[in-house]
């Protein structure tokens, strides 16, 4: 192929960072006018790559072209310019500012020297209109849930009318419906000659949406090829660099004693009259539509909001949960499902992060043992396979793959008997799906009880012994495990054989 066929060619770019080598000569060509997959596990050096063409890192050694000329790209501003947009993984909105102020912050519409307020809301309610997303361009960005700001996101970057739009996970939190909506976005896109370079861990988007793909592993080139010449099998080998036989590597274990009861759980708008058993040794798969309530219930258990009435049993003894704390001295914890958010302190060190819930315990009058904090993050680090060149690496600056198992090394260094996973793999990569899937399966052999909240079926069904399925902030009923998403489906929607209309979320 011709160079003039490509819109943009990354050459043998590397980018290295203190004890990392994020890049080592990596090249990525995308044609005009497709959907170009960029494929590689988390901490492959996909975003890397692709802050390097948005300008936020500079490559310490390559070449960037767009329209077959060579380009310095100085910052993400000087990279709109050239018509590059990015949709980033991580969201960054302006909390206290409406969509429309956030759509168009850094380029507001003025008229006579003051900001036309009017004019910036009545474009951004057209061009969500024209990308029908349901949203109030007039709405304060705090009102919105992750999947508001996600869709937000999406249409910040297609309002630049760029030549290249990056979308870097776009579908990690919005609906099944909102993701319908996206590909068909995108196919406008393309059709009008846009390029899309469009990274995710979800293998059945890349073959629905995709037009070729480049898989990068360990921060090197690995191939590219047209979508039709991989399989799904060949191009998982490619991004881990070995075969997984087993996609969900559930084991039976014996099933023992309830561990935890929940009776009539009522928590106002939310949910109403929940009950549950959770045994020793089980998993217990949570599924449900959006806004079926399923993580409300479990928030609860884990103390991070209290029922208005009901009661949870440990043991058959009641508890009394006020906080997490309260959950944490009780052995139930949570690994949220804003693992960013809510999970980790992104600015603290691996250490401070995975010790985080012990330090008072384990060093009860103040004093900490830099050996003993140092020994122990080592082993868990090794445990749960975090890759980073030390405890003393900023969370924040690791993949999303490793920082969920940083939670859930905080998490299960309390030595709970009850662990609650909320969306355990979303926006993981398969090696890292695998490694915690083998984690839930190490606790349900130890005897904890493990509660497994998911928007995915394959998942759920995958790795749950027995399957909770809530609609409309109640209990449906429970399945066992062999049955079919379309018995799942059907029961979340009530049994009324709805179709469409609703996708499983939170």
């Amino acid at each position: 192929m011709n160079r003039q066929d490509y819109v943009l060619e990354m050459l043998e770019v590397s980018k290295g960072f203190p004890g990392v080598q994020a890049l080592d000569k990596v090249t990525l060509r995308v044609k005009k006018g497709e959907v170009h997959a960029l494929m590689g596990e988390n901490g492959a050096g996909k975003s890397t790559l692709m802050k390097i063409l948005d300008g936020i890192y500079k490559p310490d050694s390559g070449k960037i072209n767009l329209h077959g000329e060579q380009v310095s790209i100085r910052n993400p501003h000087d990279a709109i310019q050239k018509g590059i947009a990015m949709i980033h993984q991580e969201l960054s909105p302006v909390p206290a500012m409406t969509i429309a102020e956030n759509i168009f912050l850094g380029r507001e519409c003025h008229w006579h020297g003051f900001v036309d307020k009017k004019r910036m809301l009545r474009e951004t309610g057209e061009l969500l209109t024209q990308m029908g997303f349901d949203l109030d361009p007039a709405a304060q960005m705090d009102s919105l849930s992750i999947s508001g700001c996600q869709l937000v996101e999406i249409a910040k970057a297609v309002s630049y009318h760029a030549d290249v739009i990056i979308m870097d996970e776009p579908s990690s939190a919005i609906t099944e419906n909102e993701v319908a909506k996206l590909f068909q976005i995108i196919r406008n896109l393309t059709a009008e000659g846009v390029s899309v370079i469009y990274i995710t861990h979800k293998m059945d988007e890349v073959f629905q949406i995709a037009d070729s793909a480049t898989v990068i592993r360990d921060g090197h080139y690995i191939d590219s090829r047209p979508i039709g010449e991989f399989t799904p099998e060949t191009l998982v080998n490619m991004l881990v660099g070995r075969e997984l036989k087993a996609v969900y590597p559930k084991e039976t274990v014996p099933i023992g004693d309830v561990l935890l009861e929940a009776s009539g759980l009522t928590r106002k708008k939310q949910y109403e009259n929940v009950s549950f058993t959770l045994r020793r040794g089980e998993i217990l798969g949570v599924a449900g539509l959006v806004g079926a309530g399923r993580t409300e219930v479990f928030e609860s258990v884990a103390g991070l909001t209290r029922p208005d009435s009901g009661e949870i049993r440990m043991n058959s003894n009641r508890l009394d949960i006020r906080s997490p704390r309260d959950a944490i001295r009780n052995h139930i914890v949570i690994a949220t499902e804003d693992r960013k958010g809510t999970g980790l302190c992104l600015g603290l060190k691996i250490r401070d992060n995975i010790m985080a819930e012990v330090y008072t315990d384990r060093f009860p009058n103040g004093f900490v043992s830099e050996k003993t904090v140092a020994e122990t993050c080592n082993a868990e680090m090794g445990k749960f396979n975090i890759k980073a060149p030390s405890i003393n690496q900023k969370v924040g600056n690791l993949s999303g793959g490793n920082q969920q198992k940083v939670v859930l090394s905080k998490v299960l260094l309390t030595d709970p008997e009850v662990v609650i996973f909320d969306e355990p793999t979303r926006g993981i990569d398969v090696g890292a799906k695998s490694e915690i899937y083998k984690i839930m399966v190490d606790l349900a052999r130890a005897g904890k009880g493990v509660v497994m909240i998911s928007s995915e079926l394959p998942e759920i069904l995958g790795m749950s012994d027995r399957i909770m399925v809530m609609c409309h902030g109640q209990v449906a009923g429970f399945l066992d495990s062999g049955v079919s998403q379309e018995e799942v489906f059907r029961m979340a929607c009530g049994q009324t054989g709805q179709e469409g209309g609703e996708s499983f979320g939170k």
